[in-house]
């Protein structure tokens, strides 16, 4: 008789369908044949697998085990398949019911002693069982709060290899894992605030409008002027996560071994600092086994690139993409992935090379050439797509000593959330105005006289670009939504033109 249990592979943030067959042949000695185009992590489960039969005390078949991994086309990486290939094998040695794996897709990695480990990607595991038509969904306890998400699919949580074959023999009588979509889970805590900034007022409110309109930001100072700071404080004003969007968030993470000990979704907004040593392949995703790079990760959240004309060219033009699409391709011989990447980028940057230029206390000991190279490490395209430039000085001496908390960022994330909230009846869904189509730009930022001659000559003055216009109206546009403004007004426009200076 031949057993099949069924459990799964990652091919990026996607879960793909494996069926394990195995069968038991008379042989004079024991072997256990795996075939069906394992990785190397997934051709080590053979012993894993029989010590681990053996230490949980179970019979493991003296006979030559073949186990086939299909389809065989798909290659299977990772541990994943370590707790379903025990599970057949025990099926087919009688030692559980066959029939009790039809329904049920099984993941987990197994310990010498059986103990079960946690394992990568379990929430796009649980949503492929759910499409697929499962009824029941066994893995490590540490997966199963993530998991139950995919409501429809009972998630049930074990501990060792021996409480999986107790569960499918009917001898552990245990409820599955409940999703909890309580309030109070999802509230993120932040320890930083922007109530911690002192002064920058002009570089919050900048920071205000991109989290309400989900625009991009390049700041420029000398250093210790608070970029830094300002930037990793830039979550805590945005909107909770709703649960379509946590679920994603989770699955890139989970995806990217990136969880580490939390259980359940990720319900904070993700902030990621790359270093600009980080490589091509850590910034937009790939490898080997291609995974989520960091600006997928910053997906619904932000990515700040620190010292942004450091990072490599290359590194720095593929952002173009994802900019403009919210997505990102990874192409390679075998395979093509696209990941999610839509998050808010802020770049932040020196004047110059030394970093003091047009600081009257310290002179800049740039030459004029590396300056002017040091600026064009960011292309004009680049430059483009990203909607508010925005100087930020060094704090003057009362600034510093002045005791009293800047505004909070619960007071202005209230009004970033009522902004969206106007974004989304007039966009539809979670869609905010940095994603505009221009027919929506037209249709919705509508000038009057007024507004029209001004955006005239500020295109005669400026020299802007077509892409450049539109993004001055999508600013607009934010700021007439933070000004609870149905019309944009000349003065909305004006305060987003001034963020489109060259600083």
């Amino acid at each position: 008789m031949i057993a099949k249990a069924h459990s799964a592979t990652l091919n990026g943030i996607e879960a793909l369908p494996i069926v394990i067959e195995v069968d038991l042949q008379s042989a004079k000695e024991d072997m256990f044949v795996l075939v069906g185009l394992p990785d190397q992590a997934v051709g080590e489960s053979r012993e894993r697998v029989r010590t681990a039969i053996k230490n949980s005390e179970l019979d493991f078949p003296k006979k030559r085990v073949l186990c086939n991994l299909a389809p065989g086309d798909v290659r299977k990486e990772g541990p994943f398949l370590d707790l379903p290939i025990a599970c057949a094998v025990l099926a087919a040695n009688d030692v559980l019911p066959a029939s009790e794996l039809e329904s049920t897709l099984i993941i987990g990695e197994m310990g010498l002693d059986g103990q079960l480990r946690p394992v990568d990607g379990a929430v796009s595991v649980a949503l492929m069982a759910l499409e697929q038509g499962f009824k029941r969904l066994i893995m490590p306890f540490q997966n199963a709060r993530e998991a139950a998400v995919a409501v429809g699919v009972e998630v049930y949580g074990v501990r060792t290899l021996l409480e999986a074959v107790e569960l499918l023999n009917g001898s552990l009588l245990v409820q599955p894992v409940v999703f909890d979509d309580g309030e109070d889970v999802r509230l993120p805590h932040y320890e930083v605030d922007y109530s911690d900034v002192k002064g920058q007022k002009h570089a919050i409110r900048a920071l205000e409008i991109a989290a309400a309109g989900g625009h991009n930001v390049l700041m420029v100072g000398p250093p210790g002027s608070g970029k830094t700071m300002l930037a990793r404080r830039l979550p805590t004003i945005l909107p909770p996560l709703k649960l379509e969007e946590a679920i994603a968030v989770t699955r890139i993470h989970s995806s990217a071994g990136q969880k580490g000990a939390r259980e359940g979704l990720v319900w904070e907004r993700p902030f990621r600092s790359p270093h600009h040593s980080a490589s091509h392949a850590a910034i937009v995703g790939g490898g080997k086994n291609p995974k989520p790079g960091e600006i997928s990760l910053g997906h619904f959240g932000v990515l700040l690139m620190d010292e942004m004309p450091e990072f490599d060219r290359s590194v720095l033009e593929a952002l173009r993409q994802p900019l403009e699409d919210g997505v990102i391709t990874v192409a390679r011989v075998s395979n093509t992935l696209t990941f999610p990447a839509e998050c808010i980028l802020i770049g932040a940057m020196n004047p110059c090379p030394c970093g003091f230029r047009g600081l009257p206390e310290q002179k800049c000991v740039s030459n004029p050439a590396s300056c002017s190279k040091y600026a064009s490490k960011i292309s004009g395209p680049l430059m483009d797509r990203i909607d508010i430039h925005l100087e930020v000085p060094r704090l003057k001496p009362d600034e510093l000593m002045d005791k009293d908390p800047g505004e909070s960022s619960g007071s202005i994330r209230e009004r970033v959330v009522a902004a969206r909230e106007r974004q989304s009846l007039r966009l539809g869904g979670a869609r905010v105005n940095a994603k505009m189509t221009p027919r929506e730009i037209r249709e919705m930022v509508v000038l009057d006289e007024e507004c029209d001659q001004f955006m005239r000559a500020v295109a005669a003055r400026m020299n802007i670009s077509g892409r450049v216009f539109d993004r001055i109206l999508r600013v607009g546009r934010t700021i007439a939504d933070l000004d609870g403004s149905e019309q944009v007004k000349k003065a909305h426009l004006a305060e987003a033109v001034q963020y489109r200076e060259r600083v």
